[in-house]
């Protein structure tokens, strides 16, 4: 069993002796340093944050979701993927400032609570503790998925086995998670290092059993780059979008980084290549090598790519490795869902029991209680095996990009602080503001929009308001009998 230590948090107030601090700098760290470790052992290395945000960008939206919007916009979804990309980079530049300024965990309903008011803080930060859970729940999904490429097992066994072992190893050490971050994101990574590689040699070379259509003709001479027209390509941009989440958990491990104030802008300068390498650059190749005609919704296109060229090791190669990102996106929601309970409950907004660290620095309960709500993933798995993909990722992908409208939505009221002198003024500043945050915040609620438009991503906007009037109830209800917890700092 593992043993608890309540965290004492910030020190009283003497206004009202509650435990909350009277400034979140003091609590938090000064602006310029790496910050407190709050409770947390700071056992995350450069190499590992580096990996872990390379990670963030490979999942299973990519893997196992481009099949889908592939088969809705052909050629045209790698527009969709640059134009996104474009925005995911101008998201993750406005977190690198608000990180430089004041890198905490927890940081968007940190940055949401001091620059917009504890409302929004409250909402982020359980919002953004929902969107993992229900990540969760779809990437076990998509993981039960793979393993019957090879064995004809229930999809709710592989999902209960899944979710299990990764609590585990998630309750043992954080250096334990970033070791194995590191070791998925490798493998992912390398895996997608070689499919393009493979992909160009079909295509230039001209081997294998696709050796003799493989083209970059075929990215326009099957009706063109729009096939379905620029309405179709339009109504991918929610899958894309979801192919894109994580890439701010950069943010979630600044409070265990052991030099958050090199190895996090590091990361982040890296997107961009990221983006041209793993999203465009793999999705070009293989849109070369099969036509698009060839890919249908609920199949990786890579694991099809590797069929229809005759290389049927390579298929269960490549179906290995989006089962490890499935797996790796699981872990990592494991890992930040205890941090953003325990962030909330040092701040009054959630219960005090999930203070506690476990004697390794750990948010026990925290973790435990999200991860059994990660089985929820098994029994929608037991119910709509074949549908539970489509019915779980809608809606994490509008709780997911809930925090990235926080993140631009805090750095624009920062940088206003920030000019007029209020705030100290972050050395990692975003390009172009205020005029690129405005822009990234259109586009995002452009795609929102677009959601009610397809019948599988318009149930999470009837869910949306439900979680919206649950968690303003709550806060009234937990401003009433605590008023000092929202007060404004």
């Amino acid at each position: 069993m593992t043993s608890e230590v309540e965290d004492p948090g910030p020190a009283p107030d003497p206004m009202h002796g509650t435990g909350v601090a009277s400034s979140p700098v003091d609590a938090r760290g000064a602006v310029g340093d790496s910050g407190p470790s709050e409770g947390y052992q700071r056992g995350l290395g450069g190499r590992q944050i580096q990996m872990i945000a390379i990670g963030g960008a490979i999942g299973t939206g990519l893997f196992l979701g481009a099949g889908k919007s592939i088969h809705k916009a052909g050629p045209s979804i790698i527009l969709a993927y640059l134009v996104a990309g474009a925005v995911i980079y101008l998201i993750m530049r406005a977190l690198g400032e608000l990180l430089m300024y004041r890198p905490v965990s927890g940081s968007f309903s940190e940055y949401a609570r001091e620059l917009l008011g504890p409302y929004w803080g409250f909402v982020t930060g359980w919002t953004y503790w929902l969107f993992w859970v229900v990540t969760g729940i779809t990437e076990v999904t998509a993981a039960a998925t793979y393993v019957n490429y090879w064995w004809d097992i229930a999809p709710w066994i592989s999902a209960l086995v899944f979710t299990v072992a990764l609590y585990g190893i998630n309750l043992i050490s954080v250096k334990l998670f970033g070791e194995l971050e590191f070791w998925f994101s490798m493998v992912k990574v390398t895996a997608i290092i070689g499919m393009i590689l493979i992909g160009l040699g079909v295509i230039t070379l001209g081997f294998s059993q696709a050796g003799d259509t493989a083209s970059f003709a075929n990215l326009y001479q099957h009706d063109g780059i729009f096939p379905k027209g620029v309405g179709g390509t339009l109504m991918t941009l929610q899958i894309v979008m979801f192919s894109f989440l994580a890439v701010e958990l950069v943010g979630v491990t600044a409070g265990e980084a052991t030099d958050p104030a090199k190895a996090l802008p590091r990361a982040i300068k890296t997107v961009p290549w990221r983006i041209a390498l793993f999203y465009i650059g793999s999705l070009i190749v293989i849109l070369s090598v099969v036509s698009w005609t060839a890919f249908e919704p609920g199949t990786s296109p890579f694991v099809a790519a590797f069929q229809k060229i005759g290389l049927p090791a390579g298929a269960g190669i490549v179906n290995f490795v989006v089962l490890t990102a499935a797996l790796s996106s699981c872990n990592s929601g494991m890992y930040s869902t205890g941090r953003m309970l325990r962030d909330l409950a040092l701040n009054g907004q959630g219960p005090r029991v999930f203070t506690r660290l476990s004697r390794t620095g750990l948010p026990f309960l925290g973790t435990t209680v999200s991860a059994a709500l990660m089985m929820v993933g098994v029994w929608i798995n037991y119910e709509w095996p074949s549908k539970a993909f489509d019915y779980v990722v809608s809606f994490a992908t509008i709780s997911g990009m809930w925090a990235w409208i926080m993140i631009l939505s805090s750095q624009l009221r920062y940088r206003t602080k920030a000019d007029r002198g209020e705030l100290p003024r972050s050395d990692f500043r975003m390009p172009g503001a205020p005029w690129t945050g405005i822009g990234a915040l259109t586009f995002i609620f452009l795609v929102i929009g677009l959601m009610a438009f397809d019948k599988d991503a318009r149930v999470s906007l009837y869910a949306a308001p439900i979680w919206a009037v649950i968690l303003t109830g709550a806060y009234y209800v937990i401003r009433a009998r605590t008023p000092h917890v929202f007060e404004k700092r």
